[in-house]
Formats: structure tokens, C-alpha cells, sequence
């Protein structure tokens, strides 16, 4: 792809995306002490529109950075069918990003598990993925979660597993020592990606794992897609809905929960209850 289209799309980023992708994009990197100078950050691109958005907003940040720190592109393939990994070679090359690409099986490996073979695959993607990116040198791992993504977890673990979780912008791995894990897009709505994605005619692959006939697969994405759907229901009665899911994880009273975990271990309001009283 010549020089010139791919100039038109970072462009756009700037310009006609400017207030809808990428103010949003350094508000979160601003606000949350994602990228710090010195920072090695591994871009994990799967071959989705969010993955690789998030790549053309960082080749513009990192050309245009007050403060020095390196970019890796990654994509692991874990076993895409043809037509899937040619297409993100095509986008790769259209958009002019220069990731490197390391193969896995993967996909294959996991087939083999009967029980869970999806949580086999996403534990094993993310390993992979871990060691990747330290072998390229890298301290974080940038993924491409959105803000919808974040409300719609947030609320689909109350619904389905009974729990106040959500997306943190940021995480130190557990298991891999000085690595840690960022979302930049974290403010950056999914309607605002599709808009840049059409704006510049775009295809890109959509869900590709191999899974998706298995029944626990199919459960989460119908979890997923009744969400979204909730969502806008919820929406039409009431337009800060959305807002107010975001904004409740950062707004819990402790005073008014009955317990908490921190750390594994979980916390009862009943453990201070008597002491309420005396204060």
C-alpha cells in the first residue's frame, strides 16, 4: 500500500476522529498512567477492528510522543483458517503496520480438551502472548478493550456470575514478574471504531476461533450479544445507563456492601459490624 493512503488514514485520526478516537485514546493513556517513558509496550493485534485501530493510534502516538518509550506490533496466529489470516496480512500491509507474526497450534491443541476447550485456548493465547512480548523486549502488553467492553463485562458478571467485576485499564501480570497489562481504548466507544471503520471502507476478520459451534462458546456470545441488547432497551428509558455502569466501579461504598475480596480472601460486612456502634 503506497505511502499516501496510509497517510490518509492516520490523518483521520487526528483530524476527523480527533474528539471520537484519539482525544479519548491519550485521556485514557493521561488518566490511568498507561504509558510511562522508558516503556517497551507490546500491541497485541488479533485482526479484529478494535486490535488494529488501537495499532494505527499508536504508530500515531509513538511518531508524535513529548516523552520517549518503544512499540512492538504482535500477532499470534494460533491457527486461523486461510481466508482469516490472509485478510489480516492484507490489513497489516494496507494500513502499513509493521507487526510480526509467530505461529502456534494452538487452536489444535485445545480441540484436543474436551471439557472447556475455550478456557484452555484463552489461557494458552495468553501465555503465548506474554512470552512473546518478553522475548521483544517488552514490559506491557496493549489490548484493545473499548468502552463498551467494559460495561458490558461489568454488567454481565452481575447478571450470570453473581459478582461486581470489571475491566481495569491496567493490571501487573501474576505470573509473568514486571509485565504489565494496559487498555488504552478504554474510553473509546465501539460505535466510534465501526464509524472509522467504514469511513475507510475496512473489512476485517470477525469472532475466527475455532470453537464457535461449541455450546459453552455459543452461551457466552449469546450472553454477550443479550447484553448489548439490555443495554439499549435499558437506553431508550433512561440515556445515562451507560454512563452510570462505567461510573459505578469507581463509585462503590464499602459502607453499604455485604462483602468484598482482596487478595483471595473475602471480606464480610459482618467482620466490623459491632464495631459500627461504638464509633
Amino acid at each position: 500500500m503506497s505511502q499516501r493512503v496510509i497517510d490518509i488514514y492516520e490523518a483521520s485520526i487526528t483530524k476527523k476522529y480527533r474528539a471520537r478516537l484519539w482525544s479519548r485514546f491519550i485521556k485514557a493513556i493521561k488518566e490511568y498512567e498507561l504509558i510511562k517513558p522508558g516503556d517497551k509496550i507490546c500491541v497485541c493485534i488479533s485482526g479484529g477492528k478494535d486490535s488494529m485501530i488501537l495499532a494505527k493510534l499508536f504508530q500515531v502516538l509513538h511518531r508524535h510522543s513529548d516523552f520517549p518509550f518503544e512499540v512492538e506490533y504482535l500477532v499470534m496466529n494460533p491457527g486461523y483458517n486461510q481466508k482469516n489470516f490472509d485478510m489480516i496480512k492484507t490489513n497489516l500491509n494496507k494500513l502499513g503496520i509493521p507487526a510480526k507474526i509467530y505461529e502456534t497450534n494452538i487452536f489444535k491443541v485445545a480441540s484436543l480438551q474436551e471439557k472447556s476447550p475455550c478456557f484452555l485456548c484463552a489461557k494458552m493465547r495468553r501465555g503465548a502472548l506474554y512470552n512473546f512480548a518478553k522475548e521483544l523486549g517488552c514490559n506491557k502488553i496493549a489490548l484493545g478493550h473499548h468502552y463498551d467492553d467494559v460495561i458490558e463485562t461489568t454488567l454481565m458478571n452481575m447478571l450470570h456470575s453473581g459478582s461486581f467485576q470489571t475491566m481495569r485499564p491496567k493490571l501487573h501480570s501474576t505470573n509473568y514478574e514486571g509485565m504489565e497489562l494496559i487498555r488504552p481504548m478504554y474510553y473509546i466507544r465501539e460505535k466510534d471504531i465501526i464509524s472509522y471503520k467504514n469511513y475507510h471502507e475496512l473489512e476485517f476478520i470477525q469472532c475466527a476461533c475455532h470453537f464457535t459451534e461449541n455450546i459453552v462458546n455459543k452461551e457466552i456470545v449469546s450472553q454477550r450479544a443479550e447484553t448489548k441488547q439490555l443495554i439499549k432497551d435499558l437506553m431508550k428509558k433512561d440515556p445515562q445507563v451507560e454512563k452510570n455502569i462505567f461510573k459505578s466501579a469507581s463509585n462503590v461504598t464499602l459502607d453499604m456492601i455485604l462483602g468484598y475480596k482482596k487478595d483471595g480472601v473475602y471480606h464480610s460486612f459482618l467482620d466490623d459490624y459491632d464495631k459500627e456502634i461504638k464509633k
